[in-house]
């Protein structure tokens, strides 16, 4: 089956579809040891031979879908690293999925894993707003300033991080939904108020809801669940 190029390299994970067609442009791309600028020209993955700078372009496996309930003290990371615990080993080994973000070491809930190259850009670039929602407890109860902040924004270095929604379901708990995905972003707006996050779930990612399932348990799940 022909395939056109710049969805070849983004299938396979290489780049967003726009990102390819740049690349192409720019002669960056051989196909069968020879370098391709139209983005228009169709390839057989099972025959042709694509590389990238260096980078043998292998096609795309069977695409896989999973959600982990995320436990404290697990580093979103997909190498092993010396004496530290990674959401990896809470997965069966023989995936060859990545995370798409991440939490930080402290904090549990909702991560998504997969092959999927495309869903991964879509997913994590901010300019498809797609949401992800937190429940969120502070060092003590909120008062109705930090609330006001929140919801018209905070001052970060990256810019002015806002939240898209939020509803306060206790004096120290609140929940927020947010488009933007900067390092630390929910724990970093708390800070930068005054408060200290002391717990942090991710409860939702567009579509897909954490729901019950058990801490530290994964399942395989379809895109259509996601997006």
């Amino acid at each position: 089956m022909l395939i056109r190029l710049q969805k070849y390299l983004a299938d396979a994970g290489i780049a967003s579809r726009r990102a390819a067609e740049k690349l192409i442009a720019q002669g960056k791309i051989k196909v069968n040891n020879q370098i391709v600028t139209e983005p228009g020209v169709k390839v057989d993955p099972l025959k042709d031979v694509v590389v990238c700078g260096h980078q043998l372009v292998k096609p795309a496996a069977a695409l896989v879908y999973v959600m982990l309930n995320k436990p404290k003290g697990y580093v979103t990371a997909v190498k092993d690293r010396p004496k530290v615990r990674t959401v990896m080993e809470l997965l069966p080994s023989d995936l060859k999925i990545k995370p798409v973000g991440r939490l930080d070491k402290n904090s549990q809930g909702l991560l998504i894993f997969t092959n999927d190259g495309r869903l991964i850009q879509e997913l994590t670039h901010p300019k498809y707003k797609h949401e992800k929602e937190y429940l969120v407890t502070v060092d003590r109860p909120l008062d109705s300033g930090a609330i006001h902040s929140l919801r018209r924004g905070v001052k970060l270095g990256e810019g002015l991080a806002s939240a898209d929604r939020l509803v306060r379901v206790a004096p120290d708990q609140f929940r927020i939904v947010l488009h933007q995905g900067w390092k630390r972003q929910v724990r970093r707006m708390c800070e930068a108020l005054g408060y200290k996050a002391v717990a942090l779930i991710r409860i939702r990612v567009n579509k897909l809801k954490l729901g019950d399932l058990p801490l530290g348990r994964y399942k395989f799940i379809n895109k259509t669940d996601i997006i």
